[in-house]
């Protein structure tokens, strides 16, 4: 029998030149703890950007259907992200389901 755990990451990443840059990582036990850590993150990466940038981010965090759906996504085992644009920065924020055997 398998249980999964989540593996959660934010990353920047500039496009023209490929560059990428970790913004966190974390484990956690299930979808629900995966998207409040994304969201944990999304809110710390939209206190650091000027209002107008931080505004995809802001509406992303205040959108329950948005978190039912990727809650939705995450429960089906399938890898959810989300991605803001900024300029020439895209901000990553991603949940990959990782199967483990169960003890």
């Amino acid at each position: 029998m398998l249980t999964r755990s989540y593996r959660c990451q934010a990353i920047a990443s500039t496009p023209d030149d490929g560059r990428t840059f970790p913004l966190g990582f974390h484990s956690t036990s299930s979808p629900r703890l995966a998207l409040r850590w994304l969201r944990d993150r999304a809110r710390h990466i939209s206190d650091q950007l000027d209002p107008p940038a931080a505004r995809p981010l802001l509406a992303w965090l205040h959108d329950d259907q948005a978190h039912e759906h990727a809650l939705a996504v995450l429960a089906s085992g399938a890898p959810y992200t989300h991605t803001v644009y900024d300029d020439a920065v895209r901000y990553l924020l991603t949940a990959q389901p990782i199967p483990r055997p169960y003890p």
